[in-house]
């Protein structure tokens, strides 16, 4: 049974109930067409308030799992669920959309002037102070990716005063008034340095997955331009294309 919003990490609660959901209709609980129980009967299952048995439903609403008609209960839709965008940005809401235990430890931050590359990505002037944020990411306290956050100074110091073990930054930033509204992906190979190596207890040189991201806000100001190392056989990405609309884009890259 679910603690309610009320207790000490009761906001992540409405999460932990729509992973609940989620993961009850792809087993077929829930088919297509049909109706999800009443607000009241899914507060007693999962041991919660109505209140955040109606976040967690307007969270799936927004994933296009569930009809929003006011007053009607939710009807499960067709089709495949796409990731959203809150866990394509945040590994803390994707690891608790899979009912994973995520983690964080922060392993360094550095306060210094953005190299050329760090300055374009984060629309700063070259030599403008930037900081970078290095942490080791965990499922189940297991380390499975390595994760390096640059961030113009007014964002990072933000993430400076963040507890050591804070596991969401995403998260706190948005309480600061932050806003993450759009994302550039980058998926591609990357050798594990020396620091890869320690944090992730893999062999340097190992082959690991990489995913670049730069985040911008409602403005198209850049917010943050990160890079995950991840282990091999810890995640996996799908994309769905269709003669009418996809956003998947292929490139040829000689990074290392």
């Amino acid at each position: 049974m679910l603690e309610d919003q009320d207790a000490p990490d009761g906001g992540l609660r409405y999460r932990r109930v729509a992973a609940a959901l989620r993961e009850a209709i792809a087993a077929g609980e829930y088919a297509s067409g049909t109706k999800l129980p009443p607000e009241g009967v899914l507060a007693e299952r999962y041991g919660v308030s109505r209140g955040t048995v109606r976040h967690a439903l307007g969270v799936l609403r927004s994933d296009g799992l569930v009809t929003s008609r006011r007053g009607a209960r939710r009807t499960v839709l067709a089709g495949k669920r796409a990731q959203s965008f809150s866990e394509l940005m945040s590994f803390t809401n994707w690891a608790l959309s899979i009912g994973e235990r995520p983690g964080a430890r922060v392993d360094g931050i550095v306060r210094r002037p953005a190299e050329p590359v760090e300055a374009e990505q984060l629309g700063l002037e070259p030599g403008a102070e930037m900081y970078l944020v290095r942490r080791v990411r965990t499922l189940s306290d297991e380390p499975v990716m390595v994760e390096r956050s640059r961030y113009a100074a007014r964002v990072g110091a933000l993430v400076a005063e963040l507890p050591p073990d804070a596991v969401s930054h995403t998260e706190a930033l948005v309480r600061h008034g932050v806003l993450f509204t759009d994302a550039d992906h980058t998926i591609d190979l990357v050798e594990a340095d020396a620091d890869d190596a320690r944090l992730l207890d893999c062999p340097v040189g190992q082959a690991l997955l990489r995913v670049s991201r730069r985040s911008t806000d409602p403005l198209g100001l850049p917010v943050e331009w990160s890079e995950d190392r991840y282990l091999p056989g810890t995640i996996a990405f799908t994309v769905h294309s269709s003669v009418a609309a996809s956003t998947l884009a292929r490139r040829h890259s000689s990074q290392g």
